[in-house]
């Protein structure tokens, strides 16, 4: 090939590039309002949870050295945070059971649960000293739900705040979501679980390929499933057929590293990941845009306010409003 053949190569290849990365900028979305609101923390968020209209929670910490928790009373405007030195260890996963009660559950099976809608609460040690990252209810049973190093994990079950069946697994699992008392999914490493019969047995689903972060249901024919590689399922039958809405990340391009993902409607929804990333739709998940990003910081935690803003949580205490679209 001769010079001037490699010169013209290179000055379409150029130009290609550009207009590609001009596409892809013209994908980015503006929030319309984003309010960074105090933690009052640096330590890592991994998960918010409302109860009600004006009563919320953000449970993190350190892995190894502390348990933070904070708490809004006014719908998310305004966090204010509690320590709990006798649990020490990082929180994970927040649930309510049928009677109110909440439960939070973290590394080396620390569980606090507060009775008063968190005005006080009350601290126990697990029997298992496991790492727990999600917890859910099936009736009067809890099922708490973690692991390590990608290849071991457990569901245990909990009765009376304690340890009454304890299953490992030969792969980590990160979230669990219960539709009802009987109806509920599993997601992990490589794969997703659902079960019927309130977390007896559980059913491996025909989905695989990606280390399943987190899963959001919306009723028992419904749910989506997004992976740490980026890819995003879908079911719309209770999982007897699960649809791939976005690919896992190529080997070249941008890496979506994605850790939780939210549904406030069947059309809109959200998916947040690493390095600030936060991504929407409006179409059920078919089609996604990324946002601008607001932060440099992972985003571990996306959820509703009561009124209807989205709050996104993560590491080195980031917390945000948002207007939703």
């Amino acid at each position: 090939m001769g010079f001037g053949s490699r010169t013209y190569c290179l000055v379409f290849t150029v130009c290609f590039a550009a207009l590609a990365l001009s596409a892809c900028k013209k994908e980015q979305l503006d929030w319309q309002q984003v309010q960074q609101l105090d933690s009052h923390t640096t330590d890592r968020l991994n998960e918010v949870m409302f109860i009600n209209d004006s009563i919320g929670f953000a449970v993190g910490g350190q892995r190894f050295y502390t348990a933070t928790l904070l708490t809004t009373r006014d719908g998310g405007s305004t966090w204010e945070t509690h320590s709990f030195p006798e649990a020490g260890k990082g929180l994970y996963g927040i649930t309510t059971d049928n009677n109110g009660t909440i439960y939070i559950c973290g590394f080396d099976g620390k569980l606090l649960y507060s009775e008063d809608k968190g005005t006080t609460w009350q601290f126990n040690q697990l029997s298992i000293w496991d790492s727990y990252k999600g917890l859910a209810f099936a009736g009067d049973k809890g099922l708490a739900i973690g692991g390590i190093s990608f290849s071991k994990g457990f569901i245990t079950q909990l009765s009376n705040k304690n340890v009454s069946l304890h299953d490992t697994t030969a792969y980590e699992l990160n979230d669990i979501e219960m539709t009802d008392d009987n109806t509920g999914y599993i997601s992990g490493f490589g794969v997703v679980m659902k079960t019927t019969d309130g977390g007896n047995t559980w059913a491996m689903q025909d989905i695989n390929n990606d280390n399943f972060s987190a899963i959001c249901v919306w009723d028992k024919l419904h749910a989506w499933v997004c992976g740490y590689n980026g890819s995003i399922h879908y079911t719309e039958n209770g999982g007897d057929k699960w649809e791939k809405l976005k690919g896992a990340n190529a080997a070249l391009g941008s890496k979506h590293r994605l850790l939780d993902i939210l549904f406030t409607n069947p059309t809109d929804g959200w998916a947040c990941g690493e390095e600030g990333l936060l991504l929407y739709t409006q179409d059920g998940g078919h089609r996604w845009k990324e946002y601008k990003h607001f932060t440099n910081e992972a985003l571990r935690s996306i959820s509703s306010s009561p009124d209807g803003h989205i709050i996104v949580a993560g590491d080195n205490g980031a917390l945000y409003k948002l207007a939703a679209r």
